[in-house]
């Protein structure tokens, strides 16, 4: 079988999860960025990204208009709680655009991670001052806080699960 990881990755979060994946899949497993990976010729693309906007990254979206009836899983990092309405979200918006290729999604994994300091100063000079991105409340200090131990081994053996689970889809 021949297995596609294509990712992006702006701080080097959704990276370290992209190696993870292919380092918990067969030997030959080919690793790319999405802005480089060509995924015709492939039985399973796994598509890592970052969230911009509640949505995959432009980069990724531009690399999954390309994926036609195949099969796929996905993968992202964010700076939310993995288990968080927006995270769900961002899972929907993914998966209805994947389908939309007549793509196969058998499964995604969703992962918190450090957020771009460089981001949050911008979201200051762009938003109003009560938006939720901009205010600093207790509780997004904590989300942010949390965001910053992440991903980390535990994250790494999860997304290990998460590439079982799909083989095993595959067999």
């Amino acid at each position: 079988m021949k297995i596609l990881v294509a990712y992006s990755s702006l701080t080097g979060n959704t990276q370290k999860v992209a190696e993870a994946v292919r380092n918990s899949l067969p030997t030959g497993t080919v690793l790319a960025s999405v802005k480089e990976a060509d995924p015709e010729g492939f039985d399973l693309v796994f598509i890592g990204f970052w969230v911009d906007k509640g949505r995959a990254d432009s980069s990724t979206r531009s690399f999954m208009g390309k994926l036609k009836n195949q099969q796929t899983a996905f993968f992202f990092t964010l700076g939310a709680y993995p288990d968080s309405a927006h995270a769900q979200e961002v899972a929907d918006n993914t998966s209805q655009e994947l389908l939309a290729g007549g793509n196969k999604i058998l499964g995604f994994f969703r992962c918190q991670g450090k957020v771009d300091p460089g981001l949050l100063e911008k979201m200051k000079t762009m938003l109003p001052p009560d938006n939720p991105h901009v205010k600093m409340t207790p509780e997004r200090q904590a989300m942010l806080t949390e965001a910053s131990r992440h991903p980390n081994e535990e994250d790494f053996e999860a997304a290990k699960s998460f590439v079982q689970n799909i083989l095993a889809k595959t067999a």
